[in-house]
């Protein structure tokens, strides 16, 4: 009887997560394109901020999202919690 609740909740953890990290990553993810594309985009509001940010520094930091949210998503379709 315990063991089978132990199960359900070591299954609900796992889908709890699983979510958790696609939702992040896809969240990061889109995070680093808008970084990299933001130029393109022509969005006024944002675009004041970002171009007034070097564009090294906003390339880097893009690069970096963009790994970090393909590990996230990569992690919650694997599952292995």
């Amino acid at each position: 009887m315990e063991s089978d609740f132990r199960n359900k909740q070591r299954k609900s953890y796992a889908i709890m997560r699983s979510i958790y990290d696609l939702g992040m990553g896809l969240l990061i993810l889109s995070m680093g394109l808008f970084l990299l594309l933001g130029d393109k985009l022509k969005i006024d509001a944002i675009y004041r901020i970002l171009i007034s940010i070097d564009p090294l520094l906003r390339y880097i930091f893009g690069g970096m999202c963009l790994l970090y949210g393909s590990y996230r998503l990569y992690r919650g379709i694997k599952k292995d919690y």
